[in-house]
C-alpha cells in the first residue's frame, strides 16, 4: 500500500510540472525519464526531455531538446519530434499507415520545432508514395485529430479539434482549420486561408481566403488573418481584386488567369495564388456569389 501511494504522488508530482510553461523546467524534474514509461534502448531521446508515467516509446525513435511527453502517450518506430514540443496524453504517433498498399517500408513521421500535440491525436507514418508524414513548427494540432500518411502540414498551422485530414493532403503555412473539418485525401489547402468548423473539403482551398458554407465555398478574403500577419492594406486590397477576377467576373479560371496577368501587376501574392490556381488537379472550390 506504501508503494503505491509513493507511486501515486511521484506521478502526481510530475504531472503539474507537465502544464508549466514552456520557458524552463523545474530543476527537480530537468533529465527526468519517468520509470514507469517504456523507452527502448535505441530511442534518442536529449537529456533534457520530460517523459510521464505510462508512455511508450519505441525503436527508431528520435526526440528533440526540451520536449516534454505526458502520461500515456504512444511514440512508435519511424518518428521524429523536434524541440520544445508538447504531446499531451493519449496521442499515438508513428502508427503505420491505414493503406492496404503499405508493405512495411520505412517510413517516418517529422514534427518540427515549438508544435503542440493535444490529445488523442493521431499522425501515422508515410508510406512509399512520399516517405514521410510532416508536421511543421509551431503547429497547434488540437485534440482528436487525425492526420493520415505522406500528409504535408505547414509551420504555423492550427488544427482545430476533430478536424481528419485523409492521405496525402497538403497544407500551408498559417492556415487555420475549425472544428470537425473533413479533408478528402490529395487536397491542398493554401497558406493563410480560414476554414469554417465543419467543413467538408474536396477541392483545393486557394491562399488568403475564407470558406465556408455548405457545400464549401469561396466566402472572401482572411482579411484579418493578413492584418495580423503584417500584411498592408494596399496587399490585402491586390489580393481582393485578384479573386475578384477568379469569382466574381464569370469567367472560367484559364480566362481569369490570363486577365490577371495581363492587367495586374506581378506580386509574391498574385504569383502564389496563380501558381496554386494553374497547379491544382482537383479544381479549386466554388465561389457563392
Amino acid at each position: 500500500m506504501f508503494l503505491k501511494q509513493n507511486l501515486w504522488l511521484r506521478s502526481l508530482k510530475i504531472s503539474n510540472s507537465f502544464f508549466r510553461t514552456k520557458a524552463g523546467f523545474p530543476a527537480n524534474i530537468r533529465n527526468m525519464k519517468q520509470p514507469l514509461a517504456y523507452v527502448h534502448p535505441d530511442a534518442k531521446i536529449a537529456p533534457n526531455v520530460v517523459i510521464e508515467p505510462f508512455v511508450t516509446i519505441d525503436k527508431n525513435v528520435i526526440i528533440g531538446e526540451g520536449t516534454r511527453i505526458a502520461s500515456n502517450v504512444t511514440i512508435l518506430e519511424g518518428t521524429r519530434i523536434g524541440k520544445n514540443c508538447v504531446v499531451f496524453p493519449g496521442a499515438v504517433l508513428g502508427a503505420v499507415p491505414q493503406d492496404l498498399k503499405f508493405a512495411g517500408e520505412e517510413t517516418t513521421v517529422e514534427i518540427g520545432d515549438n508544435t503542440t500535440i493535444r490529445e488523442y491525436v493521431t499522425i501515422n507514418r508515410g508510406t512509399a508514395a512520399k516517405g514521410k508524414t510532416v508536421v511543421g513548427n509551431n503547429c497547434l494540432v488540437m485534440a482528436y485529430c487525425h492526420i493520415a500518411h505522406d500528409c504535408v502540414v505547414g509551420d504555423n498551422v492550427i488544427m482545430s479539434n476533430s478536424t481528419q485530414l485523409a492521405g496525402e493532403v497538403v497544407v500551408d503555412d498559417w492556415a487555420i482549420i475549425g472544428g470537425g473539418t473533413l479533408v478528402h485525401q490529395f487536397s491542398h489547402i493554401g497558406s493563410h486561408t480560414m476554414i469554417q468548423g465543419g467543413s467538408k473539403i474536396n477541392k483545393d482551398v486557394p491562399p488568403f481566403i475564407k470558406a465556408a458554407r455548405e457545400p464549401i465555398a469561396y466566402c472572401g478574403i482572411n482579411s484579418i488573418g493578413l492584418r495580423r500577419r503584417n500584411y498592408t492594406n494596399e496587399q490585402i486590397r491586390d489580393i481582393q481584386e485578384i479573386y475578384r477576377y477568379l469569382y466574381q467576373s464569370g469567367l472560367n479560371n484559364s480566362d481569369a488567369i490570363e486577365r490577371i496577368e495581363a492587367e495586374l501587376p506581378a506580386t509574391k501574392e498574385r504569383d502564389e495564388i496563380l501558381l496554386f490556381v494553374k497547379n491544382t488537379p482537383r479544381g479549386i472550390i466554388k465561389g457563392y456569389f
